[in-house]
């Protein structure tokens, strides 16, 4: 006597598989989601810093062209359109550098109470002060 086995592949998953797979998901999800955003603010304030160590770069070749730093009226933008400057021979720095990582335009302020000129950034949260992603980022610190 043979006996015959019918097996039959309908492709398909159960409800119960389907809502198990759902649930590790999910808890992977709520395991890696934190540190995903912690790791988002500090590479956004990494990046504050380097374009404030550009920013500082192209108002040092700006004050070799035209004897002085932008002034406070002219602010940042003098690195990129000529302000009327005699000698002015940029762009010296790309447009896409005068907003922080956050989308705010940096602070500029020549002279500085810290030095020739201060560039600053509030942080994520715009304001003076703040710790973490909020902390301000500024050329006198680094």
């Amino acid at each position: 006597m043979q006996k015959r086995f019918n097996i039959s592949c309908s492709g398909g998953f159960t409800l119960v598989e389907l809502l198990v797979v759902m649930v590790i998901i999910g808890l992977l999800a709520t395991l890696v989601a934190p540190g995903l955003i912690k790791q988002l603010g500090k590479s956004q304030q990494s990046a504050a810093k380097s374009q404030i160590a550009s920013l500082e770069d192209g108002l040092d070749k700006f004050r070799l062209d035209t004897g002085r730093y932008p002034s406070t009226q002219e602010g940042l933008s003098a690195l990129v359109a000529n302000p009327g400057v005699e000698k002015w021979d940029g762009p010296y720095v790309k447009n896409s550098l005068l907003n922080d990582p956050w989308g705010r335009p940096y602070h500029y302020e020549c002279p500085g109470t810290h030095g020739d000129f201060d560039i600053y950034s509030y942080g994520r949260d715009g304001n003076p002060g703040g710790e973490k992603e909020d902390k301000d980022i500024n050329n006198w610190d680094q």
